[in-house]
């Protein structure tokens, strides 16, 4: 293999390797978007439960108790 071949090789792996770095990086914006959308919902939902536990809505049943199924 000459040089010129050997350079050609690095330069499409190079290539290949931006390519597959791109996509990676996109996968990763994609799941960052993913990770803050759930943050945002489980905030949503413990706001909620404390405003449930806050107002003593959730403590209507007697604590502890087993289901009714066992």
């Amino acid at each position: 293999m000459n040089l010129e071949d050997r350079i050609v090789t690095l330069e499409e792996i190079v290539g290949l390797q931006g390519k597959t770095i791109d996509d990676l990086s996109d996968v990763i914006a994609d799941q960052q978007k993913q990770i803050d959308s759930n943050e945002r919902m489980l905030k949503a939902v413990a706001t909620k439960l404390h405003a449930m536990y806050d107002s003593g809505s959730a403590m209507d049943g007697p604590p502890d108790e087993a289901p009714p199924h066992y």
